[in-house]
């Protein structure tokens, strides 16, 4: 029996994607659309970047006006949350009281960012970067005060020491681990971007090993383990994220890091699809399942989600690819670079425009492209074809890439 009745839990990317596809394929039946937030669903990306710039703003990153939802037929609840699902009645009952019955329902909660569990976490002028919200209140901070420090040097703590050190501020990037965007990137790369950063003014301390962070009611200095006290008058935390998976979880849906949904993106009920960040999937690229945090993973999801909900699903396979802008270089990347075990590089390092193809047992399954769009865009089809062009062919620059597609 066809459904007749879709509620969406999220109103991110993914919740939006679900919601378009729905009407792109003709449903006619009610499509309700919760967040938790007030605004319009809009695009997170640009929160760490042409946001914080005062480049963009509220309306401009909305990924519809509102007026396409009531032209779609779409009821939009904002700022609202649903606190229990009924999957024998089916039902969703909100924060506000509202209980809204489902045939179908899909469940796109995203993420949250990874609490840092150090003394001083709580204090004044510490911020995450998940929400609109977070973002102005970090914009603000930013424009307000001269000394930041980034805890994380992954994607979106170095998006923001770009954007602040492009501002005029002191910025001072602290990672953990040996090399910035170790788990996403070669290790060509990660040396890359650190000299980059160095380049722009911001202190990059890889093997940073943070004891505290000190202030009387806000954050004024961060305590090394080594003794050495960083001031600063604002702190950015970009230590990772956390699916939301609780009331997945709470409702008895299978979760393991994530909503486990197979590659039709249904869950362990039938009659709830989950997509986007919060969900752990089958992925062809991870040889098994793998939770992906990214945009593109978001829609392509959300479209397998819908169809199923519609009855008319084919199996999720979409190539994995990101983007990352920090400051004048543009980072692109297609494939897991899971198990890497040979690196090739294509173009010059020093001339801030070069590839780097990563192969596992002589299998190429990877490329990450800085400043080159071009060898991008053949790179994503070499990876979901599954060409397979030797290391020697793809970084011998006299040979044009798209002739590679063969093989």
């Amino acid at each position: 029996m066809k459904p007749e009745k879709v509620v969406i839990i999220g109103a991110g990317q993914a919740g939006f994607q679900v919601a378009a596809s729905l009407r792109q394929a003709g449903f006619l039946g009610t499509v309700t659309v919760i967040g938790d937030e007030d605004n319009i669903p809009y695009q997170r990306p640009p929160l760490s970047k042409a946001y914080l710039k005062n480049v963009a703003d509220e309306t401009s990153i909305q990924l519809r006006p509102e007026n396409f939802y009531l032209d779609n037929d779409i009821e939009l609840i904002k700022g609202d949350r649903v606190d229990h699902i009924d999957r024998v009645n089916k039902t969703v009952v909100t924060a506000s009281g509202k209980t809204l019955a489902y045939d179908k329902l899909a469940i796109t909660t995203g993420t949250r960012p990874r609490p840092l569990d150090l003394p001083g976490a709580d204090l004044a002028g510490v911020h995450t970067l998940r929400s609109y919200l977070h973002a102005a209140g970090l914009r603000d901070d930013i424009q307000r005060h001269q000394n930041v420090v980034i805890i994380g040097g992954g994607f979106i703590g170095l998006e923001v020491a770009a954007c602040a050190a492009g501002l005029g501020k002191n910025v001072t990037v602290l990672e953990y681990a040996p090399r910035l965007m170790g788990r996403a990137v070669s290790t060509v790369s990660s040396d890359f971007f650190k000299l980059y950063h160095q380049s722009i003014g911001v202190r990059v301390v890889t093997d940073a090993r943070i004891e505290r962070i000190e202030g009387d009611g806000r954050a004024q200095a961060v305590a090394l383990q080594n003794g050495e006290q960083i001031p600063c008058d604002l702190i950015l935390v970009g230590v990772g994220a956390l699916p939301n998976q609780e009331l997945a979880q709470s409702s008895g849906l299978e979760c393991d890091n994530g909503i486990l949904v197979d590659e039709f993106s249904v869950t362990s009920d039938s009659d709830i699809v989950s997509a986007g960040d919060c969900t752990n999937h089958p992925n062809p690229f991870a040889s098994g399942r793998f939770r992906l945090e990214s945009v593109q993973n978001a829609i392509d999801q959300a479209k397998v989600a819908a169809a199923s909900i519609l009855g008319t699903a084919s199996p999720y396979n979409a190539a994995p690819w990101f983007w990352s802008d920090q400051g004048e270089i543009k980072l692109q990347t297609v494939g897991l670079p899971l198990g890497t075990d040979e690196l090739a590089v294509r173009g010059s390092v020093a001339d801030r425009k070069f590839s780097v193809f990563h192969y596992r047992e002589g299998k190429l399954i990877a490329v990450e492209s800085i400043n080159s769009a071009g060898d991008h865009m053949v790179a994503r089809k070499l990876i979901t074809t599954g060409a397979n062009p030797s290391p020697a062919r793809v970084s011998d620059s006299t040979v044009e890439l798209k002739s590679l597609l063969a093989g």
